[in-house]
């Protein structure tokens, strides 16, 4: 594992159903950037909002937005990551894509349909985990609404290795809700010993939902390392480190004694 990591979390004002547009709001935002970063966060269906119209909106696996993100990918030689609408094998998916500099990408398909919006009446849901690597740490990439499933989210260990060493979560969280929002993504990184990144947007989208943004960076003790500005479009680097993980986790040794289980799908 490569002693820092540096992660970049966008806080966009997503323009509503609206792809291209947001294509171009997004290269004009990380024109702005100046830091080093090994990985782009943007959030949860970020080329439309959180819609419920995914017959109009969806793309192909290796459509529009996929070659934008692998071109971007490469022009900043990181891994650039969000979710977006996909359509495969006539099935509607919330999917987040991990695109790779040199073009390759695995995905993850958002496992818990969001009820109360009624995504699960428009989506279908995934139904296994991504973890993936970067530059030596472990990430698993999730979203929105499995923040609220710790079950889903649970790290594991076993020989003296973590599942994976930082969560990250891709969002359109409201603002009503951004109590649950902070409080769960700090429980999340106490309870899996590990960094936990949520990116999520503000504005208001087409359903007058608003969002406050709060996109942070938490810390493996659940102290925040970083947070974006309430309700500003934001762009921001963070560094987690290495030596401040290894530190809580041989300090604290709760991996050894956690419950062992199966989640049966």
């Amino acid at each position: 594992m490569e002693e820092d990591l540096f992660v970049t979390m966008v806080q966009p004002d997503i323009i509503w159903e609206r792809i291209d547009d947001n294509l171009s709001m997004y290269e004009g935002l990380l024109g702005l950037l100046k830091d080093k970063t090994d990985l782009i966060i943007l959030p949860e269906m970020f080329t439309t909002g959180f819609s419920m119209k995914p017959s109009r909106h969806a793309e192909k696996p290796d459509g529009k937005t996929v070659q934008w993100m692998a071109s971007l990918a490469d022009e900043y030689r990181c891994v650039i990551t969000g979710s977006i609408i996909i359509e495969e094998k006539k099935c509607f998916y919330n999917r987040l894509i991990w695109m790779k500099p040199d073009g390759s990408y695995s995905w993850y398909d958002k496992r818990h349909m969001f009820r109360m919006g009624k995504e699960h009446r428009s989506y279908n849901a995934g139904k296994s985990k991504l973890i993936t690597e970067l530059r030596g740490w472990n990430i698993c990439p999730l979203i929105c609404y499995d923040l609220r499933f710790p079950v889903w989210s649970k790290n594991r260990y076993s020989d003296s290795r973590w599942d994976y060493d930082a969560l990250i979560y891709v969002a359109n969280w409201p603002a009503v809700r951004n109590r649950a929002w902070s409080v769960l993504l700090s429980a999340r990184a106490i309870e899996n010993q590990a960094y936990v990144v949520g990116v999520n947007r503000v504005g208001t989208d087409g359903n007058d939902t608003c969002y406050s943004g709060n996109s942070v960076a938490v810390s493996s003790t659940g102290n925040i390392i970083s947070i974006c500005d309430e309700g500003q479009v934001t762009i921001k680097t963070v560094t987690l480190s290495r030596t401040d993980l290894m530190e809580n986790r041989n300090k604290l040794q709760a991996g050894k004694d956690w419950d062992q289980f199966n989640i049966v799908i």
